[in-house]
């Protein structure tokens, strides 16, 4: 993994973009249902726990959270997708904050998700390490993050490919290793296991000249990644673990 500090005046540039069109919701509501229920699952959260949300963008998730009877606050680093948030969910509660320095008492939450965040921290050790500092014991979180070990996601998305865009991400962000991410959770004091997840149907795609491929990409990660044997080249790396 590489070690190096991430540029956060880029990634709050980019997201602040976002902002303005409202553009960053990019799984269908089903897929978004769908995701947020398995990291629930997975984190095995009880109704009622305080979960915070971190980068939460415009509060898509922050919000499922709270209609599945948790108590969420978001946080995101940037200041426009924290204003967005709070007009579209007024009943949920959100926060303007950096994942490296959050803003919550030691041992003050029952739960933690990570919502496609890990992969914008070229080395997230603080970001596990506040995670870990925040949780009560016994809390757990769940991070989703890109596959690298996914054909699309390494070719589309991985610097390393021939065919990498950069179009519609920050230099900051890379498809994860699995081994990687749980490494470096572990390493923060944290117990830690390993899912994958594919047929996430995307309705969004940064790249005009791509976005007609999205129902021919979405049936594809729908049946090749089915069979258990493809589990760990499904689209998306799921990382949880408990606070002892």
């Amino acid at each position: 993994m590489i070690s190096a500090a991430q540029d956060k005046q880029k990634e709050i540039e980019f997201f602040d973009g976002h902002a303005a069109a409202d553009s960053y919701d990019v799984f269908t509501p089903e897929s978004n249902m769908r995701l947020i229920e398995t990291c629930t699952r997975l984190a095995k959260l009880k109704s009622g726990a305080r979960v915070a949300d971190l980068g939460c963008g415009s509060g898509v998730f922050t919000d499922l959270l709270r209609q599945q009877g948790y108590v969420p606050v978001g946080l995101d680093i940037s200041p426009k997708l924290i204003g967005l948030g709070r007009t579209k969910y007024p009943n949920v509660e959100f926060l303007e904050g950096d994942v490296e320095h959050l803003p919550f008492e030691t041992g003050s939450l029952d739960g933690v998700l990570l919502s496609g965040l890990v992969h914008h921290l070229p080395d997230p050790t603080l970001c596990a390490a506040e995670a870990f500092r925040a949780l009560k014991p016994g809390g757990s979180f769940v991070a989703f993050d890109p596959n690298r070990m996914n054909p699309f996601m390494y070719l589309y998305r991985d610097r390393s490919s021939p065919f990498y865009s950069s179009v519609g991400v920050t230099e900051n962000e890379r498809p994860v290793l699995a081994h990687q991410i749980a490494s470096v959770f572990q390493r923060s004091g944290f117990e830690v296991g390993t899912d994958y997840i594919s047929d996430l149907n995307y309705r969004y795609l940064a790249s005009s000249k791509l976005r007609w491929l999205l129902p021919a990409y979405n049936a594809i990660d729908r049946v090749a990644f089915a069979p258990r044997f493809m589990r760990p080249l499904r689209s998306f790396v799921l990382t949880y673990g408990e606070k002892p």
